[in-house]
């Protein structure tokens, strides 16, 4: 006799939409490709989420709540007394060498612009960023930081090279003096 497990078929199908996002995009999640990545019936997406934007929701939240996780990480790492905008460059250049957690950071700051409902999760990594930063910086030094890193991830995506750490770390450098 199987066994049902309804909160790990809802959170296959969250993680699988969230793995979409950043594959297709916003634009191009359907029920079906997210059945199909979690392994579930069709019917199952529809059950959990009956439309596309409460799945989209769904899924870039729990990629917000990913997100506050590594910002943790990046908190502890900035704790380490090291040089800061050398270990700042460092994480990010860490981040944007994986495409597939920086493209749904960025599909979700674009249906923001559309989708009042998702602009809290949109601020989460700025507004966490700025609370990391705020023990090491002043907080208009801090914001600016995170506006400026904001841009990084959108330039390094365009590019799709790898982000020149030294220019970065000198960046921050001006940004946190």
């Amino acid at each position: 006799m199987t066994r049902r497990d309804p909160e790990g078929r809802r959170r296959r199908i969250v993680e699988a939409a969230g793995q979409l996002i950043g594959e297709v995009g916003m634009a191009g999640l359907t029920h079906r490709l997210v059945a199909a990545r979690a392994g579930v019936p069709l019917g199952a997406t529809t059950y959990y989420f009956t439309s596309l934007d409460d799945l989209s929701e769904a899924a870039l939240r729990h990629l917000t709540e990913e997100t506050a996780a590594e910002l943790d990480a990046w908190a502890a790492a900035l704790d380490s007394g090291a040089d800061l905008p050398a270990t700042l460059a460092g994480l990010m250049a860490g981040y944007l060498a994986d495409r597939g957690r920086a493209l749904p950071e960025t599909e979700l700051y674009v249906a923001a612009g559309r989708r009042p409902e998702l602009r809290p999760l949109a601020r989460a990594w700025g507004d966490g960023l700025v609370r990391v930063l705020g023990a090491h910086a002043e907080p208009a030094a801090a914001r600016a930081v995170a506006v400026f890193l904001d841009g990084v991830l959108v330039h390094a995506l365009v590019r799709d090279e790898p982000i020149d750490q030294p220019a970065l770390r000198a960046a921050l450098t001006k940004l946190l003096s």
